[in-house]
């Protein structure tokens, strides 16, 4: 199942239009429809946002983990807790490089959560 899908299902388990959740995100209808149906990606800040409102993990929503509640554990969260990712100044301070191409803040981002759910799972 793709992220779309997820956020779809979330959606309307929660009773929500599309109009209402999108809404809530402050975001155009449109943007959520086309996330929806896998035709953009949102953004890290609006998969957060989304995670939050229907209170699942953020690798449940990308698909990570078919567990919504999946959480990080306590060392993880403390580092999550003690460096905010979309601080433009911590991602110019640590550039992120593959292939020898910087990786945009969106990408920075996504890799990052990536490491944080791979972690978690190796863990267990």
């Amino acid at each position: 199942m793709q992220y779309g899908d997820r956020i779809a299902k979330l959606r309307e388990k929660h009773s929500l239009t599309q109009e209402g959740l999108s809404s809530k995100l402050g975001i155009t209808r449109a943007s959520l429809s086309h996330y929806e149906n896998n035709r953009r990606e949102p953004t890290y800040e609006t998969i957060a946002a989304i995670a939050n409102i229907f209170k699942v993990s953020i690798d449940y929503i990308i698909g990570r983990t078919d567990d919504p509640h999946q959480v990080l554990d306590n060392d993880l969260r403390d580092f999550d807790d003690s460096m905010e990712l979309s601080d433009s100044k911590t991602l110019e301070r640590f550039t992120l490089t593959i292939d020898g191409k910087k990786l945009s803040s969106d990408e920075a981002k996504r890799f990052i959560a990536f490491i944080r759910a791979e972690r978690a799972l190796s863990s267990e």
